[in-house]
């Protein structure tokens, strides 16, 4: 039998393989190291005695206890569910809605589809910032069509503790809608056609071949439209600080505000850390389920 002489590994055929290896390494360690290493490091402080400073005095769960106690984390996570909640219902039902609208081949899909999407591309900065502008009594919306003649019109919104968290909801839709109507229109555009054509030969009617063929159909558009808006609710942050600062008084404070407050301003680093670990535990929640169903899904 012929006998198969191994294939020498000359300096260049090793180099050519390392050199990916080589490239991303620093990446990758800063990454383990800023990433992971910091979500472990806030893990550990989350069971110490740590104030102003980290401390290692070992504490057990005494600060979930106390944070679980707190009146104002109460009021963050019930802020947080309202907030999420509608952001993910509107955002979804308003993408869908300019998703069907622009798949009907209209004119200057480019240039409308340009200005859905804008919005996500500023910063929750730049988008707290405006609509603080815009919603204020003085100087927007309430202001400007008084000046109109119309004496009697009121929008306080922002001012008022018992609506204040919705124009968070308004401004978050606002910006990211566009960027779920992209994902259903993708959706779309993926569905086959001859299928369509079938029903609409059968006598279905645009109702019924959207409620009974079209969207359920865009059952994995959905589910990533979920995660992405989602992990954004529990994370948003800057959002909530541009337009409300948390106020009027803690009538938006919701858990990534108050995890930064008692942590830098109100020196209680334990108790921010666990809920930190509250918020990474959430997010994993909704994740991992997904990342194993698509994995599966693929197998």
């Amino acid at each position: 039998m012929p006998q198969t002489v191994p294939r020498r590994v000359s300096g260049t055929d090793w180099l050519r393989d390392a050199l990916p290896k080589l490239v991303l390494s620093p990446s990758l360690a800063v990454v383990l190291v800023f990433v992971y290493g910091f979500i472990l490091f806030t893990f550990v402080l989350s069971f110490t005695d740590s104030r102003i400073l980290p401390s290692f005095g070992w504490v057990g769960l005494e600060n979930y206890q106390k944070l679980f106690g707190l009146r104002a984390w109460g009021i963050a996570i019930d802020n947080l569910l309202i907030f999420g909640s509608l952001y993910i219902v509107i955002c979804c039902v308003v993408g869908l809605g300019l998703a069907i609208f622009l798949d009907q081949k209209i004119r200057a899909e480019g240039f409308i589809r340009t200005i859905y999407l804008y919005p996500m591309a500023l910063s929750f900065i730049v988008t707290g910032t405006a609509w603080k502008w815009f919603l204020d009594p003085g100087i927007g919306l309430q202001a400007v069509v008084r000046s109109w003649g119309w004496e009697g019109f009121a929008f306080e919104w922002i001012k008022d503790p018992k609506m204040a968290i919705y124009t968070i909801v308004i401004a978050a839709v606002w910006q990211t809608s566009g960027f779920v109507m992209a994902m259903f229109l993708a959706g779309l555009r993926g569905i086959d056609t001859e299928v369509m054509k079938a029903a609409q030969i059968d006598g279905a009617s645009t109702f019924a071949l959207y409620r009974r063929i079209i969207i359920p159909q865009l059952r994995p558009a959905f589910m990533s439209a979920f995660v992405v808006l989602a992990h954004m609710a529990i994370k948003s942050y800057d959002l909530v600080i541009a337009l409300t600062g948390g106020g009027p008084g803690t009538a938006t404070e919701v858990p990534a505000t108050f995890m930064y407050s008692y942590t830098f301003t109100r020196n209680q680093m334990g108790i921010g850390a666990a809920s930190a670990v509250i918020m990474l535990m959430s997010i994993a929640a909704i994740m991992v389920p997904f990342i194993y169903s698509e994995l599966r899904e693929r197998k």
